[in-house]
């Protein structure tokens, strides 16, 4: 019987990211936008307490929002959470089949005879789903990093923690961004998440802004990249204009698979890091956490309950 083909999968283990173009139709992606406009909105105005704050990096973030004139936001998170307004609409994207399918040929389940699936077990984790904006009055900038890797690490580490988180070149899960308007805000160096760090990337400044063989992931609306969380990667966030509309709406998301194999018990651990530092345990448990919107995603939400409440977890990353 011949094996399915896996373009997505091919290309992602081959440049560590994958472009799939046009994932949303333009209808869907002005009724998006609207939605996560008015979420913007909200939170840049201190009605909704959970963003990713100018000049943080990494969580945890402040609870109160800096001003515009110090840049304000640059993210909104859980959109997921019960008393997002939208959030059902959210969630229709996040559990879209459009979208399960890419993250399922992703993470190797493409064609696969799944017993335990058959027996009524759910495959995929419920993760993280977020929005990045543009922040305001300043241009704002992500240092070159891997997400579960600190840069500190010696190169003979660095090689056992790729090989780790990636074992046999699988990821226990499937990140990306979904652009809702035009976006130029990722840059990755492809292939660097089968490799160390040459001497040159080790020995660069954080925000250096030219690295050898890096690309710039452009987006148009409707447009999403996948990308390997250990490719060696920046964010440049342009301010929005004073006064115009949302320059920067792009939909954060990250699933996983939830049976992992003894062999990787060291990856669960950090994929429980990497998902619960950012506080989606506080909530996900609540009896107004459902969906609403069918019996899959309730079991993938039951799959995040299960992994537990974050705490004492820790950080991925520093700054």
């Amino acid at each position: 019987m011949t094996p399915p083909a896996t373009p997505y999968l091919d290309a992602l283990q081959r440049d560590g990211f994958v472009r799939v173009p046009a994932l949303l139709t333009p209808s869907e992606v002005t009724h998006f936008r609207a939605i996560a406009t008015e979420a913007t909105t909200r939170t840049r105005a201190g009605q909704w307490p959970h963003f990713r704050t100018v000049p943080k990096q990494f969580p945890p973030w402040p609870t109160t929002p800096p001003p515009a004139s110090e840049g304000g936001i640059w993210g909104v998170q859980h959109l997921l959470h019960p008393e997002m307004p939208g959030r059902t609409e959210f969630a229709r994207f996040y559990f879209s089949e459009k979208v399960l399918a890419v993250v399922e040929e992703l993470l190797g389940l493409k064609g696969v005879d799944n017993a335990a699936e058959k027996n009524g077990a759910e495959p995929l984790l419920m993760e993280l789903f977020n929005l990045l904006v543009a922040p305001e009055t300043k241009d704002f900038e992500l240092r070159w990093h891997r997400d579960d890797i600190q840069e500190t690490v010696s190169a003979d580490e660095e090689l056992r923690l790729l090989q780790e988180r990636s074992p046999l070149g699988k990821q226990s899960h499937a990140q990306y961004n979904l652009a809702l308007c035009p976006d130029a805000s990722l840059i990755v160096i492809p292939g660097s998440h089968r490799r160390v760090r040459t001497e040159v990337e080790r020995n660069a400044a954080p925000y250096e802004p030219e690295l050898p063989g890096q690309l710039v992931v452009e987006l148009q609306p409707g447009d999403a990249v996948f990308y390997d969380s250990n490719i060696l990667h920046r964010g440049v966030y342009k301010a929005r204009p004073e006064g115009g509309e949302e320059t920067r709406l792009t939909l954060h998301g990250c699933l996983g698979l939830n049976a992992l194999t003894s062999a990787e018990n060291e990856d669960k651990k950090v994929r429980a890091r990497a998902i619960l530092q950012h506080g989606v345990g506080a909530w996900v448990h609540r009896d107004d956490a459902a969906f609403g919107i069918g019996e899959r995603p309730e079991k993938m939400r039951a799959n995040l309950v299960a992994m537990g409440t974050g705490e004492g977890v820790g950080y991925s990353l520093q700054g």
